[in-house]
């Protein structure tokens, strides 16, 4: 099994004070492995952490480590930090160009301005390292590469606090939403759902026919939908309504 990973001093400096850690030599490639296993790159600030995690995946039989010249080909880049530093941060941004990986955080310490960083560059899921054990971070892994995310529980409400906060302080007051839908064309398309027809529409939300038309004129367009009835499923399908 191989058992290589790429070490994070290669791409961003670690923090003040730190030594960089040579890269682990890489071992042997062995056969090609079974189908269903999930392809691993670990970045790591010092080769203590580096050491850790390899330690913690190796005997797994779900993951594949990826020797360090092979790593941008990884299914999920896993990013063991102390904290979220410049340094991290610019790993992040390089992994994010990578289309072909999703990324994970392994973090000691979580500042509450990181939350947004994390956001911008595309972490999928985010584990705190004393809660790193084998099998969490096995299923932190695994989840990642189903394309699902996974946040501590504090976390998860940091992050739905965000969104509401961006709801109230910033798309409210511009009539937007987090939806493909503003929040007009969201309301005109509800009330097409419950039956009611154009001039109807018009009295309810105190807009002209003609805007009322030219609304769900354009959410057909930008959405490709072929009248009202596929505007309808298309938003109750995407929970829009």
């Amino acid at each position: 099994m191989t058992t290589t990973t790429t070490d994070m001093t290669k791409t961003a400096a670690g923090g003040p004070g730190r030594t960089p850690a040579p890269p682990e030599r890489p071992a042997p490639r062995t056969p090609a492995p079974a189908s269903g296993r999930v392809s691993v790159a670990v970045y790591a600030e010092d080769l203590i952490l580096q050491t850790g995690v390899v330690q913690q995946l190796r005997p797994r039989p779900e993951i594949e480590l990826i020797p360090q010249e092979e790593a941008d080909s990884a299914q999920v880049s896993l990013v063991v930090v102390d904290v979220v530093n410049e340094a991290a941060v610019q790993l992040l941004h390089r992994l994010q160009r990578n289309t072909s990986t999703r990324t994970g955080l392994v973090v000691g310490y979580f500042e509450a301005g990181a939350l947004q960083t994390l956001i911008e560059y595309g972490v999928a899921a985010v584990l705190r390292r004393g809660e790193a054990d084998q099998d969490r971070l096995v299923h932190l892994v695994t989840a990642i590469a189903k394309g699902e995310g996974v946040l501590p529980g504090d976390l998860l409400g940091k992050l739905l606090d965000h969104v509401s906060s961006l709801h109230r302080t910033v798309l409210d007051p511009r009539g937007l939403s987090l939806s493909t839908l503003t929040t007009r064309e969201a309301e005109m398309i509800r009330l097409v759902s419950e039956g009611y027809g154009t001039a109807e529409i018009a009295q309810k939300t105190s807009y002209s026919e003609r805007t009322v038309k030219n609304v769900l004129h354009e959410v057909a367009t930008r959405l490709d939908l072929r009248n009202r009835a596929h505007a309808v499923g298309y938003a109750m399908r995407h929970g829009l309504i």
